[in-house]
């Protein structure tokens, strides 16, 4: 089972199962070193690391590997990870030092999708943003923040009333208890969402559609 799609592109979901079940045919792609022979590296530049990483597994073309970098020219090298389909990527100053937690040296930049879900129903929490739970593919999907504009919010808690349903159409978590307001399928949501995870992460509701009715 490939971990990458035809067009070379990294396929996430099968990598997370090889993990489980066929770890010994990955590969281990370093980025960083922090300590090598007894020396701690970290106070030295990035760039110098690297440069140490490089020496200790060169070829790095077999079961350890070297995660190259390019420099420069960040804006453009997001445009083509986002016009590729990939999660993301991962800017650092080449000068940093290694520093744990969260730092501006090392930033991790998302890329987004857009795209259609069957809602299931809207779970409402005091103190917090309403929720749509939603399915793709017949699979519970994950959870989307409805914040949505006040009229086509009004519109969406309508329909929710119109199509109310005593359980959900398909499976779903058992946390989900008395407060989700489950409804009949028919409801598609537009979804805004963190490209490359398995289930919805910081997923917005950005509109809806029913069967029928605009």
């Amino acid at each position: 089972m490939p971990v990458k799609k035809p067009d070379g592109r990294p396929n996430f979901h099968r990598m997370h199962s090889r993990m489980t079940w066929n770890a010994e045919q990955l590969a281990f792609v370093a980025f960083d070193l922090l300590h090598l022979d007894g020396q701690d590296l970290r106070s030295l530049p990035l760039i110098e690391r690297k440069a140490k990483l490089w020496e200790l597994v060169k070829p790095a073309d077999g079961i350890i590997q070297y995660s190259d970098h390019v420099e420069g020219n960040g804006a453009e090298f997001f445009a083509a990870v986002e016009k590729m389909g990939l999660e993301g990527m991962v800017s650092k100053r080449r000068g940093s030092p290694y520093r744990s937690g969260k730092v501006d040296a090392w930033v991790k930049c998302k890329c987004w999708d857009v795209g259609d879900f069957e809602l299931l129903g809207i779970r409402r929490e005091p103190g917090k943003p309403a929720a749509a739970i939603v399915a793709r593919g017949g699979r519970y999907a994950g959870t989307a923040a409805v914040t949505l504009p006040k009229g086509l919010r009004e519109r969406l808690w309508q329909r929710v009333q119109e199509a109310k349903a005593s359980k959900p159409s398909q499976r779903v978590p058992s946390a989900f208890a008395d407060d989700v307001e489950w409804v009949r399928p028919g409801i598609t949501g537009r979804v805004k969402f963190l490209r490359g995870e398995h289930t919805l992460r910081h997923a917005t509701l950005q509109d809806f559609t029913q069967q029928g009715k605009t």
